[in-house]
């Protein structure tokens, strides 16, 4: 292998780039090497950059000689010629040729040093006023600042995407915080791991028993536990063996680290049905004012308090009137509703929960009192509107979101700002975590009702909590199951199958008519084909349906032939393949095309979106399906609609929120109802072959489910009962403030 050597020079031509990791194909014009091709890491480099360029020659066997580039920095320019042709390509935004010669001719060598450091100097050329000075100087500065993080991060193979991400969060200073502590990665900058982190931090030197090291490695452990398995806490002797064997350090030393942690309030010390446990402290605090808040909701005095036999009556009135009769169970929660300060409604498919629902929203609305109506997601918010005639919000669009002045993304309503309604109904509760039910509690004003509604056998939330089980085991307010399956419900084969699954019965599998089918198949890629051919013709011609608005393939995994990274391949050739004529972009693995259904995979609360009806607004949430419908590539963005009229605007470095959407995962589709679902139902790993995601998976069919695979898969996931348990002190804290609310009363 030939020895690292540095060139510099001016980058004449870019022939290729890729934005994602920064790889670029380019022409170098060099007074030491003359004119040679540069291939490697290069992010953000334009054409009239002088660049220090450190690496090897290699030779290709097409192209020939190339300079193989390991590390790149840019160098400023230093004589005239040079500084326009570096303003003049555009790397600094309001300046271009002419304001480039302009500058130089007014400030000579001089103007890269003015436009940093006296940028408001730049109003003294006509043309140029004060703001538009100030402007250039802040996009010159950002400019500079990102591409120190980025050249900086590149020797740790940190793509570009990412590192720009790590100077948005860290800002100017980022490549001192990390010099100082890399482990400051990890804790304040979503998608790097303690991982990455750890590798940055090994390859600066940092030792392995390095205080912040293990103290970052705990704080890693409990937030990855939180996010991959559900876990508010971890017991201490879980969290010290698991930190001993993750960090390779002595458990006196986890628990040096774990002691610095607590004292600093980053963790928080509980004890939880008799064993020692550590929270991160957010989840704590989440836990404990959810409990507090609950209790007080469900003690409380509302608005209007309607005794049992008033609200017996206003039911029979609104029966007589409507012509509509509540089963008892129906009647038993709507007077819990209309008596109590906040209640949970839970129950299967077909067991009625809509007319429940339904009837209390017209019994308020009898009473003047005002209803909002709110899901977790995007798509469960619409369903719930179509559903009660209402308009339903999201639980982020309730609440509203507005930038602190530390910049951080909070709640508009809160404690100081709540809601104006006097009564909120929250649907999909199975999928809220603690963090976000905090967050919606605290919106909820005093001497208001709140009415939890959500199917408690359904998977709980990808967020830490089990919030509706905790709510329910905890005995701390009403609870009405629904559980009589209603006639028309009977009729259908998705909705009795679902109640099967859930008895621990297996399904129905061999209709031929109706809405539940199986097409047995012996492998995992005949499965995938098969679900391809459904999607693609056969559904599509049979039904007359339009597969991206009524087909959604829903798998347990995104692993292996029938997981949704490979069906998700395998349906964009199919339906949407490569046209030289359709614009597409690659970002990653992953091909994007217009035409193409994907959905946001993370909370996006600042970008910004239009409607067809003018009215504007930003967030996008994870989970949000919508059609990419334009591909800018030169302008480096591409145009996806939501919702049919909600049109957002993507840069190309925001790519990593968006997956392909022809098929989702199982935890993906909560909260959602499609009308035509079809399910590869394979070999699995055994952590998802349970029942309750196969009882989420069928529950989100609205007219048809479609399994294609094994029978024994199927028998295996409905036998098996048990998923993993998840540490939640919720359920302990309700029974404990209840039981002192009480003591004290």
């Amino acid at each position: 292998m030939s020895d690292i050597i540095t060139v510099t020079g001016t980058v004449e031509e870019i022939i290729y780039t890729n934005p994602a990791n920064g790889y670029t194909v380019c022409v170098i014009d060099s007074a030491e090497e003359s004119i040679f091709t540069a291939t490697g890491c290069m992010p953000f480099i334009s054409e009239g950059e002088s660049v220090a360029l450190s690496g090897e020659w290699t030779r290709h066997p097409d192209y020939g000689e190339q300079f193989k580039v390991e590390y790149c920095e840019t160098v400023l320019p230093t004589d005239e010629e040079a500084i326009i042709k570096y303003l003049a390509a555009g790397i600094v935004a309001g300046v271009r040729e002419a304001t480039a010669k302009k500058l130089v001719e007014h400030f000579g060598k001089e103007t890269l040093d003015i436009m940093l450091q006296n940028p408001e100097r730049m109003a003294e050329i006509k043309g140029i006023s004060k703001e538009k000075a100030k402007s250039i100087g802040r996009s010159f500065a950002e400019t500079r600042s990102v591409r120190n993080v980025v050249m900086f991060l590149q020797q740790y193979s940190v793509n570009a995407n990412t590192a720009v991400k790590i100077h948005n969060a860290l800002g100017a200073g980022a490549v001192d915080m990390i010099k100082k502590n890399p482990y400051v990665l990890s804790d304040a900058v979503e998608g790097i791991s303690f991982k990455i982190a750890d590798t940055i931090a090994f390859n600066m030197g940092f030792p392995k028993n390095g205080m912040e090291r293990i103290k970052a490695g705990v704080t890693h452990i409990l937030r990855d536990a939180a996010f991959t398995s559900g876990h508010v806490y971890l017991p201490k002797d879980v969290l010290i063996e698991h930190a001993v064997y993750v960090l390779k350090v002595e458990e006196n030393e986890v628990e040096g680290a774990i002691a610095e942690l607590v004292g600093k309030r980053h963790i928080y010390p509980d004890r939880i049905d008799g064993v020692d446990a550590y929270y991160l402290y957010e989840y704590y605090e989440a836990e404990f004012y959810i409990s507090r808040r609950l209790v007080a909701l469900a003690n409380g005095k509302q608005k209007f308090t309607m005794t049992e036999d008033k609200a017996e009556s206003a039911i029979d009135a609104l029966e007589s009137e409507s012509g509509t009769i509540l089963a008892p169970e129906q009647r038993n929660a709507v007077v819990t509703a209309l008596v109590s300060g906040c209640m949970v409604l839970t129950g299967g498919p077909g067991t009625g929960k809509t007319t429940t629902i339904n009837t209390i929203i017209r019994l308020f609305d009898d009473m003047k009192l005002s209803v909002a109506l709110a899901a977790p997601t995007g798509r469960a918010a619409k369903r719930m509107s179509q559903v009660t005639g209402c308009e339903a919000k999201t639980i982020h669009r309730l609440l509203g979101v507005s930038r602190s002045s530390e910049g951080y993304n909070v709640f508009t309503h809160n404690e100081e700002n709540p809601l104006s309604a006097d009564v909120v109904i929250l649907d999909e509760v199975s999928m809220i975590d603690v963090t976000l039910m905090a967050s919606f509690l605290k919106a909820v004003k005093s001497g208001a009702r709140v009415i939890f509604s959500g199917d408690a056998d359904q998977l709980p939330s990808v967020g830490p909590g089990n919030i509706i089980q905790d709510m329910i085991e905890s005995g701390a307010m009403p609870v009405i199951k629904l559980t009589k399956i209603f006639r028309q419900a009977e009729e259908s084969l998705i909705i009795m199958n679902a109640h099967r699954i859930n008895r621990g019965e297996v399904p129905e599998l061999s209709s031929r008519t109706g809405d539940f089918f199986f097409l047995r198949r012996r492998t995992p890629e005949e499965s995938a084909a098969t679900v391809a051919d459904l999607f693609v013709s056969r559904l599509p011609k049979s039904y007359d349906v339009d597969p991206l608005a009524s087909i959604q393939v829903i798998s347990p995994t995104k692993k292996g032939p029938a997981g949704t990274v490979a069906l998700n391949k395998l349906l964009q050739s199919r339906i949407n393949p490569y046209d030289e004529l359709r614009p597409q972009h690659t970002y990653g693995n992953t091909v994007f095309r217009v035409g193409d259904k994907v959905m946001q995979t993370k909370n996006n609360y600042d970008i910004p979106f239009k409607r067809t009806d003018g009215e504007d607004g930003t967030g996008i949430f994870n989970g949000d399906m919508g059609i990419i419908e334009k591909i800018y590539d030169r302008d480096r963005y591409m145009v996806v609609v939501f919702d049919e009229d909600k049109r957002v605007e993507y840069p190309f470095t925001n790519l990593d929120e968006l997956d392909l959407a022809y098929a989702v995962t199982v935890h993906k589709s909560q909260g959602s109802e499609f009308p035509i679902v079809v399910m590869p139902v394979c070999s699995f790993a055994p952590m998802l072959m349970n029942r309750n995601l196969f009882y989420t998976a069928v529950t989100r069919a609205r007219d048809m489910v479609v399994l294609v695979g094994s029978e024994k898969t199927v028998v295996n996931m409905t036998m098996n009962s048990r998923y993993r348990e998840r540490f939640t002190g919720l359920c302990e804290k309700l029974a404990a403030v209840k039981k002192f609310t009480e003591t004290k009363e």
